[in-house]
């Protein structure tokens, strides 16, 4: 039997009774809502990001709204999130989407993917949950599912392989259910199926997971490291980043050596900031978020 017709009905079964409630998957969630879900969740948990969004959607309810301020003010609400690029990638999403889309988010995968900062998983995870489109979403959480579930691996490879893809592709079932599978899977490896501790008694798929009949062997790739922050560049660039956030105008050179006593780290990443474009230098030296 097709692993898709054993996994597909306890699947579903499972996130109908268990799916957390997040407004970016009410009903009448808009495709931009969605949008800016996805990219705000990127390497972020649900509970960061919540707060985040919900200023956001008041903020700007629609890519015209957002595409009329400047982008300085995408990363100054961007808050604590992390990775500030993504409100750069955001703002210029919003600009694209009011340009060349008539303010309204494209549903075509083909065409999501010419946005900026979108990619294969947001492209495919837009295109499913704002228009019931049928594709695989292949995000960290689904990869872990189905390594699991299907190849017996307890963790998928560090970057998704064409083997992946097809894996997911001919797990896909109709149409009309696609979508709410491919956020099952991603809800069952958030909750369930977790990377640190598989919770295998809560799984629904628990008597036709390859992994959990062969024994759970132990992951024998290369040695996976935990990310570290502190001290790091990109604490540094976040404090940087928070000075100016919090000011309403350029900010002396001097507010922002207090923050940091590395002076050569403080420079590079001072440095980093404005060649992302996420800061800028003025003619007298004071700095301020890009304008």
């Amino acid at each position: 039997m097709p692993e898709s017709n054993r996994l597909l009905e306890p699947v579903l079964d499972w996130y109908a009774g268990n799916a957390r409630d997040l407004p970016w998957r009410a009903p009448g969630a808009s495709p931009w809502s969605i949008l800016v879900s996805e990219i705000m969740l990127q390497q972020t948990p649900v509970v960061r990001v919540l707060p985040v969004w919900t200023e956001w959607m008041e903020r700007w309810r629609t890519p015209a709204a957002l595409a009329q301020e400047p982008p300085g003010e995408a990363v100054r609400h961007w808050g604590r999130l992390g990775y500030p690029r993504r409100a750069l990638n955001l703002h210029a999403c919003a600009r694209a989407i009011t340009d060349r889309h008539g303010g309204e988010v494209p549903s075509d995968h083909a065409t999501l993917l010419t946005l900026p900062g979108v990619g294969e998983y947001t492209a495919a995870a837009v295109a499913s949950f704002a228009f019931k489109g049928r594709h695989a979403v292949l995000d960290t959480n689904v990869r872990r599912v189905l390594a699991r579930a299907v190849r017996g691996e307890e963790y998928p490879p560090k970057a998704t392989t064409p083997a992946e893809r097809r894996l997911a592709a001919s797990l896909l079932p109709d149409a009309e259910r696609a979508p709410v599978w491919a956020v099952a899977v991603m809800e069952l490896g958030a909750l369930v199926c977790t990377a640190r501790a598989a919770r295998c008694a809560d799984c629904p798929i628990r008597d036709l997971c390859a992994w959990r009949l062969a024994g759970k062997p132990a992951y024998d790739g290369p040695a996976r490291k935990g990310q570290t922050y502190a001290g790091t560049d990109r604490q540094c660039r976040g404090r940087l980043l928070a000075v100016l956030r919090q000011a309403h105008g350029p900010v002396p050179k001097d507010a922002l050596d207090v923050v940091w006593d590395d002076a050569a780290q403080r420079e590079r990443a001072l440095d980093g900031l404005v060649a992302d474009g996420l800061a800028e230098v003025l003619d007298d030296g004071t700095y301020r978020l890009p304008g």
